[in-house]
Formats: C-alpha cells, structure tokens, sequence
C-alpha cells in the first residue's frame, strides 16, 4: 500500500498513509457542493486538521466525525475553544485546548508542523499545515492564503512532496500568484484546490497549470476532479 491524496472538493482533503493512517483536512463535507460523498461515508479519521474557521473549511461535520472515528483534532487554541462549543470533547483536540504555528506534534506517527496563513478567521489566526508521513514524505496544505515571502522558508526547510495550493482568487491567490508560489515551495507535485465551488471562483484549473509548466517544469501538476484520488 503506498501514500495516497483524495481531493473531496474545495479545500477538502483525505490523506491515507501506507500503514493506513487517514488524515482529513478541512472536512467541510455537508453544503459543499462539489463533494462526492456524505459525512456518513467517513468511517476512519486518525487526525484533523482545520486550517481556520470560515464555514467553507470547518463545516457543521465535525462533531460527528470525531465521535463517530475518535480523531485527534489539531487547531489553533482559539478555534479548539470554539469546537468544544460545538460539542467536540477536549479529549479529541490535542493537548485539550489546541497548538499554535510553528509548532510541531506527533499523532499516530505523523508529524504535523502548523504553519502561517494570510487570511481572516473569526477565531484565532488562518493556518497551514505540514504534514510528515510515516517514511518522511510530506504534505503541505496551505490553506486560505495569498502568497507570502516565507513559503520560500518552508521550501527550505521541508523537502516538499506534494503541495496543495489554492488558486481560486477573490479569497486566495490567484493561478499566477498560486504558480509562482511554486518557485518558492518546490514541491515534486501540487494539486489545486479551493476552485470551481462557486461562481465566484476561478473555475478551472487550465491557467495554473499552464503557467506552472513555465515556471517550474519540473513540478508534476495534477488537477483532480472531486473525489478523484492519486498516489503520492
């Protein structure tokens, strides 16, 4: 069994380890139009990481997720306050009341690095995350965020497997802004996300592909469709 990354739509991810470790990222899954299944169809999660807490990314899900899997969830101490509102025990956040950017743990093996994020949030600040799988690949989400100087640190310090960068504008970067966040990064492959949910959003991901392939060629672009899921 090898790593593999499933696109749920938006901001949406599920990442599944070789040794079976599933980690959900911004499971916004009920009133996300463009996912393909139902927050019934989660039956395993070991973690959670919600990157902020517009409705687009932290849903309604929640709650129900974590009692029906027993996921770890990692948020910002502001964020996990407003969870345990919600009805998610402090038992399932880490360390019972969140962590904070630059910070990194360890659950089930995995290491997750929170990271900065330019955006807005009603709770604490917008985040992003570094993933490390069992064997040292990793997997960075970004976020909601515009581009910002110290990706180019991220990119140094990590050896960045697969980055999943928004690219639908008006909230986040751009496909330009996205595409050369790649020279910064350098990722051996990055998935748009955060695209075509709405009418609002840039709708395709035809643009940053293409000006990916001029700026970094040596980056793999796979433009998932919901659901769709690659190896790593």
């Amino acid at each position: 069994m090898s790593h593999s990354i499933k696109w749920l739509g938006h901001a949406a991810c599920q990442i599944t380890s070789e040794k079976g470790k599933v980690i959900l990222i911004d499971p916004w899954i009920t009133g996300n139009p463009s996912c393909p299944i139902k927050k019934e169809d989660i039956t395993r999660a070991d973690i959670i990481l919600i990157t902020h807490d517009h409705d687009d990314h932290l849903g309604s899900d929640v709650p129900d997720i974590v009692k029906a899997t027993g996921a770890t969830v990692l948020v910002q101490p502001e964020l996990a306050g407003k969870l345990q509102e919600a009805g998610v025990s402090a038992d399932n956040i880490i360390f019972g009341m969140g962590m904070n950017i630059g910070g990194q743990v360890e659950v089930s093996g995995i290491k997750v690095t929170m990271t900065q994020a330019f955006h807005s949030a009603g709770a604490g600040d917008p985040t992003g995350f570094i993933v490390i799988l069992e064997d040292g690949k990793t997997v960075y989400h970004a976020g909601d965020t515009g581009i910002f100087s110290s990706m180019g640190i991220l990119g140094e310090l990590y050896d960045i497997d697969l980055a999943l960068l928004p690219i639908g504008s008006v909230f986040v970067m751009d496909p330009v802004q996205a595409a050369h966040s790649l020279t910064l990064l350098k990722p051996q492959k990055a998935i748009p996300i955060h695209y075509g949910t709405f009418p609002i959003l840039v709708q395709d991901a035809e643009e940053f592909t293409e000006l990916a392939k001029q700026k970094t060629p040596n980056v793999t672009v796979e433009a998932l469709k919901p659901g769709e899921e690659i190896s790593l």
